[in-house]
């Protein structure tokens, strides 16, 4: 059993729980090579928030926060062995992300999946999809990852329905599942301040792995990754 940590760089002011404080591209830069240390072997850039209520972003200015972050990124995780992910639904953001040396991205969105595939096969890069998207049939599995898609617009049963369902999906290919600090988390452990629900996100991080997803997007990667390792040395 095998799970990667997919560490989370959120380029934004106004994400949930760190909105911010990687704004600037030299602190973004710094806070990735600081969670490959951790233990990432993926690098999930993001420049617009998918909190609720938030404000959408052109695709434009999403790539004037996050495009010198990509192209200094796409260097350091090359040397590093790790795998860079671009956040968007986009397909032009993508296009210039895959261009800058970007290896995977990661669309929530349904609407966008056909030119994202067909961008990301191109390249021979990794692409991220909702698991209820419609992907083309010619994109290459091996190359795909299936997104339960936890906690965008879901009760605390729906949430706990796709947790469940991981399973099934890793029966079909590639999941990753990208719970963290997500509201499940405050749900289940009834603890509402951010930032100290490590061991509420840890458990999700260690179900999802115990249940077949290959990677794990989180904001808490040193933890994260010290908990597969232990998982993965018992099992």
């Amino acid at each position: 059993m095998k799970t990667l940590v997919m560490g989370i760089v959120n380029v934004t002011p106004d994400s949930f729980s760190d909105g911010g404080k990687y704004f600037s591209p030299a602190e973004a830069v710094r806070r990735a090579k600081n969670i490959l240390d951790e233990g990432a072997a993926i690098i999930d850039v993001g420049g617009e928030s998918t909190r609720p209520g938030a404000e959408p972003v052109s695709w434009k200015d999403e790539w004037g926060r996050i495009g010198a972050v990509v192209e200094e990124l796409a260097g350091i995780c090359g040397k590093r062995g790790a795998l860079l992910s671009v956040d968007t639904y986009h397909p032009e953001t993508a296009k210039l992300a895959l261009d800058a040396g970007a290896g995977m991205i990661n669309c929530v969105y349904p609407e966008p999946v056909e030119e994202m595939a067909r961008l990301c096969a191109a390249k021979g890069a990794f692409l991220v999809v909702p698991a209820k998207a419609n992907v083309p049939e010619d994109f290459p599995r091996n190359k795909l990852y299936l997104d339960p898609m936890v906690g965008f617009g879901t009760t605390r049963e729906e949430d706990l329905a796709l947790l469940k369902s991981i399973p099934e999906l890793a029966a079909k290919g590639n999941v990753l599942v990208g719970a963290s600090r997500k509201r499940i988390v405050k749900k289940l452990t009834g603890e509402k301040t951010t930032g100290k629900n490590v061991g509420g996100n840890l458990g999700i991080a260690i179900w999802c792995a115990m249940n077949g997803a290959s990677a794990v997007r989180v904001h808490d990667v040193q933890e994260t990754f010290q908990a597969l390792k232990v998982l993965e040395a018992l099992a």
